[in-house]
């Protein structure tokens, strides 16, 4: 059997070191094309009830404002590096990785979105802002939601893009199909960062999807008591427009915006209008 010193451990040593170095390069290059920052914020590794997520934040922490982001399912933080760079000159913007997405390690059971949303209500009170903008984007919408409904103290307001799942269409298959039509004719940088991210996610992603369609958001809409944005890309296969306008009617303090010409992945496309639309929210 061979030794850690012998030319067989040393030639795997080697061929990982490459592999590593490969993927490196390959990330940079996403980065690259698609305008992720190449230099990280401010990272931070937060852990609660055997559950650890992953905090970058950008932006000054003097600002009153503190906008905390939540991604979707096969995601991570860094889809949302247009919406950070759009925001982060005059808030302290912090974009999370869930439990086993992006850089944050594979939890032993995967958590059902309430448990998310512990974990992550835990995190925006050990970050001592007061009640933050959550922001959350497709399955980050349910966790969005419960962390609105379980941790009312933690929220001032929250914004649900692509509010996921369809309670008439719940199945697994279903659900993947309409990704893939909402991807059809998407644009390289949605692809590039999309695809990057699901592998990121790993073997986990039938169990995470379990998670996610066995939740019912519409059993809780009634009962967030903060004002809430919905927003859905107007050409969005997975969100149609019969199930915004009941997640809207559902939710006693709603303000809904449909961005023209986008599909479910409208932040990644680009957060411009949603932004704009967000501050006129805000500010009025």
């Amino acid at each position: 059997m061979p030794t850690d010193d012998s030319p067989l451990q040393a030639a795997a040593d080697t061929a990982s070191d490459v592999v590593e170095q490969a993927t490196d390069a390959v990330d940079r290059a996403i980065d690259e094309i698609t305008g992720v920052p190449s230099d990280d914020g401010r990272i931070e590794e937060f852990s609660h009830d055997g559950a650890t997520l992953i905090a970058e934040e950008r932006g000054d922490r003097a600002a009153t404002r503190t906008f905390v982001l939540v991604h979707g399912i096969g995601m991570g933080r860094k889809v949302f590096a247009d919406l950070v760079q759009h925001l982060d000159g005059d808030a302290l913007v912090v974009a999370v990785d869930l439990p086993g997405y992006g850089d944050a390690p594979e939890p032993e059971r995967t958590p059902a979105m309430e448990r998310l949303a512990d974990l992550v209500a835990a995190y925006v009170r050990h970050l001592g802002r007061g009640p933050v903008i959550l922001l959350g984007h497709s399955m980050g919408t349910q966790v969005v939601t419960e962390v609105a409904v379980r941790h009312p103290d933690a929220v001032e307001r929250i914004v649900l893009v692509a509010p996921t799942v369809d309670r008439h269409h719940r199945h697994p298959l279903t659900q993947l199909w309409r990704l893939g039509r909402d991807l059809l004719g998407e644009s390289v940088k949605v692809l590039l960062l999309g695809g990057r991210e699901y592998l990121r996610a790993g073997p986990h992603l039938r169990s995470k999807m379990h998670a996610m369609l066995v939740h019912r958001p519409e059993d809780a809409y009634p009962r967030i008591a903060v004002p809430t944005l919905v927003v859905r890309g107007e050409l969005d296969v997975v969100v149609p427009q019969p199930w915004f306008d009941e997640v809207v009617a559902a939710i006693p303090d709603a303000t809904s915006f449909v961005v023209e010409g986008h599909h479910h992945e409208t932040l990644i496309r680009t957060a411009e209008p949603t932004v704009a639309e967000l501050r006129r929210w805000l500010d009025g």
